[in-house]
Parts: C-alpha cells; sequence; structure tokens
C-alpha cells in the first residue's frame, strides 16, 4: 500500500449521484510520492433510505474492485483504498481522478467511433469470465443467477408491476406502441431469463453511456459505476449499450458491424466455440435489458426530471429495437 503525508486537501463534488456522493479530492503532500494529485472519492448516500435500499449495491461495487477488477480486461479507475460497514450501509472508495476524461451524455447518444470503443472495452469483462463457474458464488450479484427458475419467476412477477406502474406514471409520455413493447417485454423476462442459461458471464448490467469516461480525443474509455454487477447472458449489456446510447437509425446501420467487432474481441480474450451468427442471435435476444431496466429504474427508484427524460429517451429507443429484431418472436421459439 502506498502512504505519504499530506499536507493539505481540497474537496470538491463531482456530479449529482442519487445513490451515493462523489468528490474529487486534491492532495497536497509534505515530499515526494508516486501518488496522484487527486483522487475520485465515493461514499454512500447521506439519506439513510437510500443507504438501505441500494446496500447490496454498495457490496457489489467494493467487490468488483476487491475481487474481479483486476483480473479483467475491461478499462476501469484504479482502486487505491475501499470499505464498507457490516450492513453494507456505509462505503468508502478511492479512486483514480480520471479528469479530463468526459461522463457520456445518455440523453444525446454517443458517436459510432465512440461506440467501436465500448464494445471492445465490454469483451474485457466478458472474454475473461467467459462461462467461468467461480463468478457464480459472489455474494452481491443483483439479477437471478443462469438457470435459477424460481428467481426468474419471482423478477418476472416483479418486472410485470413495474410495468403497470411505468405506465400508469408515465403512460401519456410513451407511445401506445411502446407501451406495448413494455408490456410485453415485461411478461417475457422469466422466459427470457431461462433462455439460454449455458452461456454467461459476468456481467456490468447498467452498460450505458451516463456509466462511461472518454478521454477528450475520444480514442480511450473508463468504465465506472459497478453497482450492478451480474452474471448472465452477456450480450445483454451489448444490446442495452446499443439500444440506448445510439439513434436507433445510427443503431439499426451499425449495429451488425458493433456486433462483428465485439466478437472479434471475445475470440481475442480467449472465447471459442462461439460462433458470430449465435452471438447476433444472442445480441437479439439481449435488448430485453432495456425495459428491464428502465422499468424497474423507473417504478422502484427515486426520480429528477432529467432522469425521467432520459429513461423515456431509453425506453423508446429499446423498444423499437426489439420490434425491429423481433426479440419477443425470438424468445418464443425457447420456450
Amino acid at each position: 500500500m502506498l502512504r505519504a503525508d499530506v499536507d493539505s486537501v481540497e474537496v470538491t463534488p463531482i456530479g449529482t449521484g442519487q445513490t451515493g456522493a462523489t468528490y474529487r479530492v486534491s492532495a497536497t503532500y509534505a515530499g515526494p510520492t508516486d501518488l496522484p494529485a487527486s483522487f475520485a472519492v465515493k461514499l454512500s448516500a447521506q439519506d439513510d433510505a437510500v443507504r438501505e435500499r441500494v446496500a447490496l449495491g454498495y457490496r457489489s461495487e467494493v467487490e468488483f474492485y476487491s475481487l474481479i477488477a483486476d483480473r479483467m480486461r475491461i478499462p476501469v479507475p484504479r482502486a487505491f483504498h475501499h470499505d464498507i460497514s457490516d450492513d453494507g450501509a456505509d462505503v468508502v472508495l478511492v479512486l483514480a481522478d480520471m479528469a479530463p476524461a468526459e461522463q457520456g451524455d445518455q440523453i444525446a447518444g454517443c458517436s459510432p467511433a465512440e461506440a467501436a470503443l465500448a464494445v471492445e472495452a465490454l469483451a474485457g469483462l466478458h472474454g475473461p469470465s467467459w462461462c467461468d463457474p467461480q463468478w457464480l458464488a459472489l455474494s452481491a450479484i443483483v439479477m437471478p443467477k443462469p438457470g435459477d427458475a424460481d428467481a426468474a419467476k419471482g423478477l418476472g412477477d416483479v418486472c410485470k408491476m413495474a410495468s403497470d406502474i411505468v405506465i400508469e406514471r408515465l403512460g401519456s409520455s410513451i407511445s401506445p406502441q411502446d407501451q406495448q413493447t413494455l408490456a410485453a417485454s415485461m411478461a417475457a423476462v422469466t422466459d427470457w431469463l431461462l433462455a439460454v442459461p449455458d452461456r454467461y458471464a459476468l456481467m456490468h448490467g447498467d452498460y450505458r453511456l451516463d456509466n462511461m469516461l472518454f478521454d477528450p480525443d475520444r480514442t480511450r474509455i473508463t468504465v465506472v459505476d459497478w453497482q450492478t454487477i451480474g452474471v448472465g447472458l452477456p450480450t445483454r449489456d451489448l444490446a442495452y449499450f446499443t439500444a440506448t446510447s445510439l439513434d436507433p437509425a445510427v443503431r439499426a446501420e451499425i449495429e451488425r458491424d458493433l456486433v462483428e467487432r465485439y466478437h472479434r474481441a471475445l475470440v481475442g480474450h480467449g472465447v471459442t466455440g462461439y460462433d458470430l451468427q449465435t452471438c447476433w442471435e444472442d445480441y437479439r435476444l439481449g435488448l430485453v435489458q432495456v425495459p428491464l431496466l428502465v422499468a424497474l429504474g423507473t417504478a422502484f427508484a427515486s426520480t429528477t426530471d432529467r432522469g425521467d427524460e432520459m429513461m423515456l429517451v431509453m425506453l423508446a429507443r429499446g423498444c423499437q429495437a426489439i420490434r425491429e429484431l423481433g426479440t419477443l418472436e425470438l424468445i418464443s421459439s425457447y420456450r
């Protein structure tokens, strides 16, 4: 562990996190050191109710940085320190400050070049963990594990409830066609989770632009916010990213190229016995990750005006992709 005497620190908030607080801590040292001049420090939320609700997410992020990050190839900030209370409600993470990298804009979407960076980076999580049963033993997994029929049914029931809440609350802002796609997708969640239990890897779980930092010249990406780590069909992350982070017309034009780029990167990380056509079908299946997270996030989490706008944009993009790629029909073929 690196240590140094500190003369002074300057603390400034970063962002407006709803599940915690992040600060930039700039340090002045008493002497020469290899430590950086600034860090990003993540803390739990001040609100007791939020801390209790998000405790599993705090555990997930600490588990990622303590047990997983160094064994993957996905670019993430270096973790200098982490600690969490026994009940998971109080947490501290001291991470490398990635400034001047800039956060992606979920509503505006990204360019094809940024999308290419994101899908290649994602393979650095999926490839090294591909079908490795050791990751099934992680304690802080948010979503049902592959093949767990009872958990899949439980989540499916919750998702149907969530879609009803979303439509009741935001229905005037959701087109009738998207309402139908949302309801049908949430009704299919149990079958969807059980469709391909033998292909799995570690998943980010919320792989989208707001959780990515791009260097100013857009040649490097860093992935953050690991509170939704899980194990499941890897292309759920991939499809969630492309469907929510690209304008639908751009997504339809370049998604096959992005899937091919992702598949090549997987092979480069040692994945074998997984052909491109199967990867494409898995990508089509993975699109249900969009309405799943939008419904759960909108129905059961605290929201803001920007949050609602973001969720509506993501939902519209995701529902259009589900229809265009025949995802619900594909799920039916696995029954």
